[in-house]
C-alpha cells in the first residue's frame, strides 16, 4: 500500500477543547541560595530576579518597547506590584531585558 493512501490521524487542537489552567497561580517554593559565593554575586542575582519580575509586569501592563519604560514608569509599576523601588541600575537592566527579548 503506498504511503499516500494512508490517512493521517487527526490531531486534537486546543481550539476545540478547553485548556486546563492551574489557577490560582502560586509561586514555587523558594530555595536557599548557594553558600560561599562573593557578596557581589548575590546582589547581581537578586537584581536580575527583580528586573525580570518588573519586565514581566511592564509587559503585562502594555509597555512593550524599552523606549516607553522610563525610570518613573518602572518605579510606578514596582509600587503597583508591591516591589521596592528599583535603582537606576535595575531600571537599566529592565530595559535591557525588554530589548533582548525581541
Amino acid at each position: 500500500m503506498p504511503a499516500a493512501a494512508t490517512k493521517p490521524k487527526p490531531t486534537r487542537s486546543t481550539a476545540r477543547r478547553p485548556v486546563p489552567m492551574d489557577l490560582p497561580y502560586a509561586p514555587t517554593a523558594k530555595r536557599p541560595l548557594p553558600p560561599g559565593r562573593p557578596r557581589e554575586w548575590y546582589v547581581t542575582h537578586n537584581r536580575r530576579l527583580k528586573a525580570m519580575r518588573l519586565a514581566i509586569a511592564l509587559l503585562d501592563s502594555g509597555v512593550y518597547v524599552p523606549n516607553q519604560a522610563h525610570n518613573e514608569t518602572i518605579r510606578s509599576t514596582a509600587e503597583r506590584v508591591g516591589i521596592r523601588p528599583p535603582s537606576d541600575t535595575t531600571c537599566h537592566m529592565v530595559r535591557a531585558l525588554m530589548r533582548y527579548s525581541r
